[in-house]
């Protein structure tokens, strides 16, 4: 499944009742980021069946996003990908999630941050975890936090590591 039907202006209400993962990366077609999204992409399903929806965030633009996912997986693309690309082209997604590197002298100034931010069925933010531009993340990792989230929200219940 391909999320690619052109181009769309993206609401988050548009996914209300649904819990969000929202995943930031600084850079389209970096090697880091191709190898984590394309990871996320494979775990989509399972995300979905937790009533789920991953959705993924950069400054690049919409274009760029359209090249990288229409690109094959071995030549640096994401081939078919299985969520949504959102182009942060103002920033503004980036500067109200906390994520966004200000600044004009810095070379890695104007990106987002590796990202990620559980948001529940409800609209409340449950985990946000912000690392450095050097390193991916664990889809496995989400999955799990979503799922912890998720038995908890269902039964009340502490869930250890």
């Amino acid at each position: 499944m391909s999320w690619w039907s052109g181009f769309k202006k993206f609401k988050l209400t548009d996914h209300g009742g649904k819990y969000l993962v929202l995943i930031f990366w600084p850079w389209d077609f970096s090697p880091v980021s191709t190898t984590e999204i394309v990871q996320y992409s494979t775990k989509a399903s399972e995300f979905r069946k937790l009533n789920c929806q991953l959705i993924g965030v950069s400054c690049d633009s919409h274009f760029s996003h359209r090249e990288w996912s229409q690109r094959q997986r071995s030549k640096g693309g994401l081939g078919d990908l299985d969520f949504p690309l959102v182009a942060d082209l103002d920033h503004s997604i980036a500067k109200k999630y906390g994520c966004y590197i200000e600044g004009d002298d810095d070379e890695e100034a104007g990106v987002a941050l590796r990202a990620t931010y559980i948001i529940d069925d409800k609209g409340v933010v449950r985990h946000i975890s912000i690392g450095d531009l050097t390193v991916g993340r664990s889809p496995a990792e989400t999955l799990r936090l979503v799922s912890a989230f998720k038995h908890h929200d269902k039964f009340g219940e502490l869930c250890p590591a």
